[in-house]
């Protein structure tokens, strides 16, 4: 009888090499991006020891003392007296903008998709995306311009008609409209514009036949848009799930910019990261404001995975992982 041998390794090497060569010109294309992430990303990580430390910058991240005891630094944020506010204020803005949002921006895709003309569509596109390449800064102006007392344009539309002029920087409970719709003025048009690059990939012969059937605009949104685009939704709600902490999902500095951080507006627009920011500048307190960030990123990591795991077992398929 013929010793049976075991196939040398040799030859899948040869073809780890071979694929790796193939595979050449995607890992250069991926070189940039991977050193930018971990540059930027998670070499900085080891920075969250400065939650626990008494961080000071002359003895530098790992020469500063251990703090005691070791969660001190999270004392500041959970024994705060506006930190119930603040969290009420940042989970109520992110799941209204959350919504709205995609709400608008399907339905705005959806239009834009309806229209055949290139040019009209792609100037629809652009006046919808122009807000996301503003500034708050420069939006803050703008909104100034509008509500502020003495020469704002809304003040001089309700005088010009012989009302009284509101006092818009001094009532916290307008903020609590003015907010949503300045983030969603901002945002809807980016998220528009990849619902409707997600449109465009959908096979149109689904919609040929459907239209051959007999079947409405309505009914092909309904049956062909809609369920074709749920794996879209699912994946930008999943990203959102993990920002729910943090104010303005990520983009926390139209709270601080807008109300011209008036202090009588800290009750409808105080976010979680507006408050860290302000008693950064006063206290120059870093560890708190490092264990404050890591809070907020563990809690979003466990709702994005507690979220990821519910849909996973609704629809495999749609899971982000």
């Amino acid at each position: 009888m013929k010793a049976i041998t075991k196939p040398s390794n040799h030859g899948k090497s040869y073809r780890a090499l071979r694929s790796a060569r193939r595979q050449a010109p995607f890992y250069f294309m991926m070189a940039p991006g991977l050193i930018f992430i971990t540059i930027l990303f998670y070499i900085p990580m080891a920075g969250v020891i400065i939650a626990f430390k008494d961080y000071n910058p002359r003895d530098g991240i790992f020469g500063s003392p251990w703090m005691d005891p070791l969660f001190k630094n999270f004392e500041f944020f959970f024994k705060s007296e506006a930190a119930r506010t603040v969290t009420f204020n940042t989970l109520f803005y992110n799941l209204l903008e959350a919504i709205t949002v995609t709400l608008c921006a399907l339905a705005l895709a959806i239009l834009l998709s309806e229209v055949k003309n290139k040019v009209v569509s792609a100037t629809y596109k652009g006046s919808i995306l122009l807000p996301t390449f503003l500034s708050w800064i420069v939006i803050q102006y703008i909104l100034f311009s509008m509500l502020s007392v003495d020469r704002g344009i809304v003040n001089n539309v309700i005088t010009g008609n012989g009302g009284e002029a509101v006092y818009w920087y001094s009532e916290p409970s307008y903020w609590r409209i003015i907010m949503p719709i300045a983030y969603l003025w901002k945002n809807v048009g980016y998220y528009s514009v990849l619902y409707v690059a997600a449109i465009a990939g959908i096979n149109p012969d689904y919609y040929e036949a459907a239209q051959l059937d007999g079947a409405s605009n309505w009914q092909r949104i309904k049956h062909i848009t809609l369920p074709l685009l749920k794996p879209t939704i699912i994946v930008l709600s999943l990203l959102w799930v993990g920002k729910l902490f943090n104010g303005g999902l990520g983009d926390w500095n139209g709270f601080y910019t807008l109300p011209n951080d008036s202090g009588a507006l800290y009750p409808a627009t105080d976010v979680i990261d507006t408050l860290v920011f302000r008693s950064l500048k006063k206290l120059n307190d870093y560890g708190m404001a490092s264990a404050v960030g890591l809070y907020q990123s563990v809690v979003g990591f466990f709702l994005v995975l507690i979220s990821n795991y519910i849909i996973k077992k609704k629809d495999p398929d749609s899971a982000l992982f």
